[in-house]
């Protein structure tokens, strides 16, 4: 069974969980998949999240071995309240339905080296940095 990406607006590779029967399906799929997931915990409202969300989407969009969930606090306050999420944005990096690491804070170069070392973990190596002189 293949996961179903978000319908909506452009070309996303970043999941949308609407509710907890959600998360459990998709956090299970990708366990069967043998498929790492990263989750951003965040809120509309919430201007260091929303900042995050341009970053975040990047990595999706390098890594589609790896799956992608957003989950906005307030739309699915179970699953925030089960992993304890007191702060946003928070990030987790889940394997076999386990939280293997979690990053409170927008830091998007502690996000990313996560996200590079759970691809090199399934072996697969993220493409290199480009940088222009």
């Amino acid at each position: 069974m293949e996961i179903q990406q978000q319908k909506g607006v452009g070309n996303s590779k970043v999941v949308k969980v609407e509710k907890e029967e959600s998360w459990d399906l998709f956090v299970n799929q990708a366990s069967n998949e043998v498929r790492p997931v990263v989750a951003h915990f965040g809120a509309s409202w919430c201007v260091t999240s929303l900042s995050m969300n341009y970053k975040f989407e990047e990595l999706a969009q390098t890594h589609p071995e790896i799956l992608f969930l957003y989950v906005d606090v307030d739309d699915v306050q179970s699953v925030s309240s089960k992993l304890g999420v007191k702060a946003m944005p928070t990030f987790f990096l889940i394997k076999d339905k386990e939280v293997v690491n979690k990053i409170v804070g927008a830091n998007p170069d502690e996000v990313k080296k996560m996200v590079d070392a759970s691809a090199e973990s399934i072996g697969v190596t993220a493409p290199p940095d480009i940088v222009v002189e």
